[in-house]
């Protein structure tokens, strides 16, 4: 790996481990309980023990974003996790297999992407009702779709290599074919894409949650910040400001770190 293409991924790498550690950490950073209201302490300004001041209910709102980043960080990890398994299996099997149910599943997908995602998931999200597993539902139901399709094109290449027709001729079973000598090729490449797609994943959990649909009160979240903290804009604008700030620094980090792993894999970049 070059070193002005080792820099970029040490640097956005570092940057997503310390939003992961934040999260880890999360009871021993917060210096406040961040559900704890208190009226009289309401729309107070920074002070050593609100390091951000207090929202409209004199909740903490350091200790709010901190609390705000576990649930964003491990929402968004574990729709990656579910629409990975999905796509693999529904992408496999649709490019191996072949025939009637590889049309059947193509043109499920053909229809699920001629929505617009932030469209089909708000729909999902509004029939289900809001909440966090709601909102996991309907983000993991849009999510998939497009990494099946590219999975089964990349498998319908796979076919015809010359591995995989030995291994068919020795007479191993489709499972041992598709788990052994196609899932290693895949694999890395969708997570390589999925990874890339974790800030739009995230940014698009705060805007379910900004319109009422994700995570509900009194669980701390990005989106449900900025939307609680609205009607206090012209008065108080930093309510709004500072978990504004924080959605948009961590899509630009997991953007980063996402094209410094393309990058960094880049055999032309070695």
């Amino acid at each position: 790996m070059k070193k002005n293409k080792r820099l970029p991924f040490i640097i956005s790498s570092t940057l997503v481990g310390l939003l992961v550690l934040v999260a880890v950490l999360e009871p021993w950073l917060m210096p406040n309980d961040p559900y704890a209201t208190n009226i009289a302490m309401k729309l107070q300004s920074y002070s050593a023990a609100y390091p951000l001041g207090t929202d409209h209910l004199g909740r903490c709102v350091f200790s709010r974003l901190i609390a705000g980043a576990k649930v964003s960080l491990l929402t968004t990890f574990s729709i990656l996790l579910v629409t990975i398994m999905i796509s693999l299996a529904v992408g496999i099997t649709a490019g191996y297999a072949g025939g009637i149910l590889d049309m059947v599943l193509m043109r499920i997908c053909d229809i699920l992407l001629a929505l617009p995602n932030f469209i089909f998931a708000l729909v999902i999200v509004g029939m289900l009702g809001g909440g966090l597993f709601n909102m996991f539902i309907g983000i993991v139901f849009v999510a998939w779709v497009w990494y099946a399709r590219l999975i089964r094109n990349m498998v319908l290449s796979l076919k015809e290599a010359q591995f995989v027709k030995y291994a068919q001729v020795t007479g191993v079973s489709r499972y041992h074919i598709a788990r052994v000598h196609i899932l290693p090729f895949v694999f890395p490449q969708i997570l390589l894409l999925k990874l890339i797609g974790l800030g739009s994943t995230i940014l698009l959990i705060s805007e379910l949650s900004f319109l009422g649909l994700g995570v509900t009160a009194p669980m701390a979240e990005w989106g449900m910040m900025i939307s609680d903290s609205k009607t206090y804009l012209m008065s108080n604008p930093m309510l709004m400001f500072i978990p504004g700030v924080m959605i948009s620094l961590t899509v630009l980090i997991f953007n980063w770190f996402g094209d410094a792993v393309r990058d960094a894999l880049d055999p032309k970049t070695v």
